[in-house]
């Protein structure tokens, strides 16, 4: 049943994404920018949807990149974004990994604001940010690669 499900969702979002009535270099655009803003943690949908509408791309494709990825690669891309923001800051990761863990056991919102708790959202969140990009832009080269391939005569 759960198989079932999954390829009926993914026969819908190749009908959404390839049936846009848009040049595929705005619906690529749309939907790498939405995988973007999935990914970031604290921006979403509506992030995705403004940031294609000043790009002037299909905010359609935007808000399904970021429905497609929001919190379902959240799991993933954390661990990545720990590693490379913690390489880009020379941190050893599992430090890292290991004050964030403890960040939210003691959270608190006066906490946010001390030098050792930027130390530790600095490396994860610059992390987030590099995985974001990466991720943004595979996906608008795959799609403009699929919808360019699809509309050549056979």
């Amino acid at each position: 049943m759960n198989l079932q499900r999954l390829k009926r969702f993914l026969a819908v979002l190749y009908i959404k994404l390839v049936r846009t009535n848009d040049t595929p270099q705005k619906a690529a655009l749309g939907f790498g920018i939405g995988v973007f803003t999935g990914i970031l943690p604290g921006t979403g949908p509506i992030a995705a949807v403004f940031l294609a509408s000043l790009a002037r791309a299909n905010r359609a494709t935007a808000l399904l990149g970021s429905l497609v990825t929001n919190t379902w690669l959240s799991f993933i891309t954390f661990l990545i974004s720990v590693k490379i923001g913690s390489g880009i800051i020379g941190e050893s990761w599992q430090d890292i990994k290991e004050k964030w863990s403890l960040l939210f056991k003691q959270f608190s919102f006066a906490g946010l604001f001390k030098a050792s708790v930027l130390k530790t959202i600095l490396p994860v969140m610059l992390g987030y940010l590099v995985v974001a990009i990466c991720c943004g832009l595979v996906s608008y080269a795959a799609l403009i690669l699929i919808l360019n391939l699809r509309k050549k005569p056979r």
